[in-house]
């Protein structure tokens, strides 16, 4: 499956569930092909990443700057992209600021009167309720952040020519994440999970935890060793965590079909 927004990383059996994973502020779907190569191997789902536009093989399409239409935008491109999504379990893993859309996107997904998500799991943000007034930085500060969180590769931000390519996408990405304004009541009736690395200084336990008021499902936090791109430094333990999450939604709908039991 390879269509604009959607890219297939890791196949699996035909009735696995999938796993459609949102990357960060400046990311493509290729950060989390070592996630997909970890699950991969453990044949646990089918792994989708979005590459959003703006980047690599869509440069030359503009980036957005509201979540709100890129979410509206992705919605659109899932039906479209995916057409059989109704057959299996769907499950969103999204980072950072692809934590804000894969929410956002899960809003859409059960209000649309369709199958909703079987799970969501949100990955280095805080919760909508959580509210920091930010303003948009600088180009200079903007590459300061980024160099202190290994978000890039370093190869990348020492090119002046690759700078000048990644730099108008990751502008627009950073504005649309620090302005977004979700509904701080928002829920989804989804199972959710927080996912947090430890030495995150951008989200805290506390932020992670304060996802529990955003579903009426259950809800789980797991905090691993790390900074916020944790998943870049030990995949192993997230992508075990997303195994589990994986396998809870098969053994639901397993529940779900199995008949009733008959009374004698």
């Amino acid at each position: 499956m390879t269509g604009r927004w959607i890219r297939t990383l890791g196949t699996a059996a035909a009735d696995a569930p999938r796993l459609l994973c949102l990357p960060h502020a400046g990311g493509t779907a290729g950060f989390f092909r070592p996630l997909a190569g970890e699950l991969a191997a453990r044949g646990t789902a089918e792994v989708l990443a979005v590459q959003y536009p703006g980047r690599q093989d869509r440069l030359a399409e503009p980036a957005f700057t509201s979540l709100h239409d890129c979410a509206d935008a992705l919605h659109a491109a899932l039906a479209r992209e995916v057409p059989d999504a109704a057959g299996r379990p769907l499950v969103l893993f999204g980072h950072s600021m692809g934590a804000v859309l894969a929410f956002e996107l899960a809003l859409r997904l059960e209000a649309s009167g369709g199958p909703g998500p079987a799970a969501v799991v949100v990955s280095g943000r805080r919760a909508p309720s959580v509210h920091r007034e930010e303003t948009p930085p600088g180009d200079d500060e903007l590459l300061g952040d980024i160099r202190a969180m290994h978000g890039t590769d370093a190869r990348v931000l020492e090119s002046p020519e690759l700078l000048r390519l990644v730099l108008p996408a990751l502008r627009a990405d950073v504005r649309a994440a620090l302005t977004h304004r979700p509904d701080p009541r928002a829920v989804v009736a989804a199972p959710l999970a927080a996912f947090t690395g430890a030495s995150d200084p951008t989200t805290t336990v506390a932020d992670a935890t304060a996802w529990r008021a955003h579903t009426e499902g259950p809800f789980t936090l797991r905090v691993f060793a790390g900074h916020h791109f944790y998943l870049g430094d030990r995949v192993t333990g997230p992508a075990a965590a997303l195994e589990e999450i994986l396998e809870d939604t098969v053994r639901h709908r397993t529940n779900m079909a199995a008949p009733e039991a008959v009374r004698p």
